[in-house]
């Protein structure tokens, strides 16, 4: 989760996710740390008294103008359910069809969060989206203040700088992460698309149950170029992983291999340090009988940023037959912690476990240990 997006809700500091670690900026904050929470135990404070829709808009904001993660999607969402605050992919999408995004940085620039720094951190960032009123400067924060008093005493970006692009002159128009829908993903999957790998992608379906025999293929120099394929790596979700895995390894080889021609599509996580045309978070997930789980090798899929789809080019009717025919794979986890995670409710849209559940689990652990 980017670390800005933070920041951006009033949870910490000013420019603590921007000031370099061992920096002097950086142990000023953490010396300043002890009295934010002498003003927070003052004033009573609390983390729900910060986390608010505003808040939560003001997070999705910053995430999209700086580029950040896919994972901020799923942490925004699940910090969003247990402060009871409604917030929704569509929530997600909203905020990025008005959003541009701005920020030149790696993993998809050229420059770094160190570079932002010396040009006044992320505080001169919130700073011009308070003034153009994209992001909430009246929201409290840890400091007793409002964000907007926080970023004051910051410099506004220089004029000559060349890592936040002007609101006028975008490197994309609207956010970069996209939620997709489509008979591939009815519950939505989360695209990460800044416009340099294009706005849509055609491949036949290449499908791996797990990473690793994606990542064996990879390493046997199986997944040939040329042709566009669309890797389908599934059984990768919350249930099916179990826990969400994220596919950085499989990303990064794929980058490696110099495999232009090829896009990921996966119910897991991967990272914000991926490249190229990648889907995740595809809901519902395989192990639970989505749609995923009956992708066949030689399908057609396509990807667009352009209409926000993720489909197979599969009638209904074969759809329904192969849904019809399925049968869930036995569990790769019989025991322990990740077996009772995998058995454990997850709500579709916030992605929250069902403490409940966890609460049971619990209790049913002591009470064997007791006995």
């Amino acid at each position: 989760m980017p670390w800005s997006s933070i920041e951006a809700m009033g949870l910490c500091l000013p420019g603590s996710s921007s000031n370099p670690a061992e920096s002097p900026a950086k142990m000023r904050e953490c010396e300043n740390a002890a009295e934010a929470i002498r003003i927070c135990m003052e004033k009573n404070i609390r983390p729900r008294d910060l986390l608010t829709k505003e808040s939560f808009e003001n997070a999705l904001v910053i995430t999209m103008a700086l580029g950040g993660s896919t994972n901020g999607v799923l942490h925004f969402l699940a910090m969003a359910g247990t402060a009871e605050v409604p917030l929704t992919l569509d929530d997600v999408q909203r905020v990025s069809d008005k959003i541009p995004f701005l920020a030149d940085l790696a993993p998809s620039g050229k420059f770094l969060m160190e570079d932002l720094f010396e040009i006044g951190g992320t505080p001169s960032v919130l700073k011009l989206l308070v003034a153009a009123g994209l992001i909430n400067g009246n929201i409290p924060t840890v400091t007793g203040k409002t964000l907007a008093e926080n970023i004051e005493p910051f410099p506004s970006l220089p004029a000559d700088q060349k890592i936040i692009r002007p609101l006028s002159n975008p490197i994309k128009k609207t956010g970069h992460l996209q939620i997709l829908r489509g008979n591939l993903s009815p519950g939505g999957a989360v695209a990460k698309i800044t416009g340099k790998e294009g706005l849509t992608f055609t491949g036949k379906a290449r499908v791996f149950n797990k990473e690793h025999e994606l990542d064996n293929a990879l390493t046997k120099g199986q997944i040939p170029h040329g042709e566009n394929l669309v890797l389908i790596v599934r059984y990768e979700g919350p249930k099916g992983g179990p826990g969400m895995p994220e596919q950085l390894k499989s990303s990064a080889a794929i980058m490696g291999a110099g495999l232009t021609n090829v896009a990921l599509v996966t119910d897991g996580r991967y990272s914000g340090a991926s490249h190229g045309f990648i889907v995740g978070h595809v809901v519902p997930e395989a192990a639970v009988g989505g749609p995923i789980a009956i992708v066949q090798d030689g399908d057609i899929v396509t990807i667009s940023a352009e209409t926000n789809t993720l489909s197979m080019h599969v009638s209904d009717d074969e759809i329904a037959a192969r849904m019809k025919a399925w049968k869930p794979p036995k569990s790769v986890v019989n025991r322990g912690v990740l077996a009772k995670y995998a058995k454990l409710k997850f709500d579709i849209d916030s992605l929250i476990l069902d403490l409940l559940s966890i609460s049971h689990i619990a209790s049913q652990n002591l009470a064997a240990y007791q006995s």
